[in-house]
């Protein structure tokens, strides 16, 4: 590898990063309330205690954005541009659940929207598998806290039809 080719993938991880980040940052601006919303919201047993989702979160937009910038790397052609563009998509509902449980209250929405962000999660990890299987593999966390996370949600919004 070149010095510009190093330094080009090394711009790359940090552009894919920075996107990855921009989502969460979307979301974080819907959630600035979101601690006392969701202490006043009734909750299963097994709900984790609020201050876990930040550093979850953390990791798992890491690996998302490493996990794009395998692909983009891969230089895949049209199978690679599908897979980013799913990618894309999935982080826009991603940021787009926050708007919906946490600043506008949409329980039915929030749970809509995060069955739909499961399913482009898979597709995403499947067509990211497919360019590149490490980058595939990166999304499992990612798929595996998102479907525990809509159980939550649905349950939580069942729990709280007056808030929600």
């Amino acid at each position: 590898m070149t010095r510009m080719s190093m330094a080009r993938q090394g711009g790359g991880l940090v552009l894919w990063l920075l996107l990855a980040f921009a989502a969460a940052a979307v979301g974080g601006l819907a959630s600035v309330q979101a601690r006392s919303f969701y202490a006043q919201l009734m909750q299963p047993a097994w709900a984790p205690p609020g201050w876990l989702f930040g550093p979850v979160w953390s990791v798992l937009y890491t690996l998302m954005g490493v996990a794009a910038w395998l692909v983009w790397r891969q230089r895949g052609g049209r199978p690679a541009r599908v897979a980013l563009a799913l990618f894309v998509l999935q982080l826009t509902l991603n940021a787009l659940w926050s708007w919906l449980f946490f600043a506008w209250h949409r329980g039915a929405l929030a749970f809509a929207d995060i069955v739909l962000l499961w399913l482009l999660i898979v597709a995403t990890l499947l067509a990211f598998w497919r360019q590149r299987p490490l980058a595939g593999a990166l999304l499992l966390p990612y798929l595996a806290w998102v479907s525990f996370a809509a159980v939550l949600c649905y349950v939580t919004w069942q729990l709280n039809p007056q808030l929600l």
